[in-house]
């Protein structure tokens, strides 16, 4: 009885672990189609300011009308925010985004870099 209780157990973990990568990779694949043509969308203060390409590498100085800016690095298809006036620096520190629905925000400031696929998508919200 020990020993059916034993291999009903691994059964039952290589079952979860297989699951998981099942899932796992499913999430990557999908991350991959839904991904096509994807774009930095800088908004300021709700009201857009540009679209950039992910596939090509540009740097943009965002300067806002009371002096305050974010410097925008656009490169090997990922935006950063490099440098930046305001107090706190969140923006700066924050890792550069790549997929959809991943966000940059520099609060003081009202600059928001949200990536976008070049295409609508048919899910209402994912998860990251």
């Amino acid at each position: 009885m020990e020993k059916k209780a034993r291999k009903n157990d691994i059964v039952l973990i290589a079952v979860i672990i297989a699951l998981a990568a099942a899932s796992y990779f499913g999430i990557r694949i999908y991350q991959q189609i839904n991904t096509k043509d994807p774009l930095a969308v800088v908004t300021i203060e709700d009201v857009e300011y540009g679209r950039f390409p992910l596939d090509e590498d540009v740097t943009e100085k965002i300067e806002l009308p009371d002096g305050a800016y974010n410097t925008l690095v656009i490169k090997d298809g990922r935006a950063d925010v490099t440098e930046a006036s305001c107090p706190d620096g969140i923006c700066v520190n924050h890792r550069a985004v790549s997929r959809q629905g991943e966000t940059i925000v520099c609060l003081p400031n009202e600059v928001v870099v949200e990536i976008e696929n070049g295409e609508e998508s048919d899910v209402d919200s994912v998860t990251n």
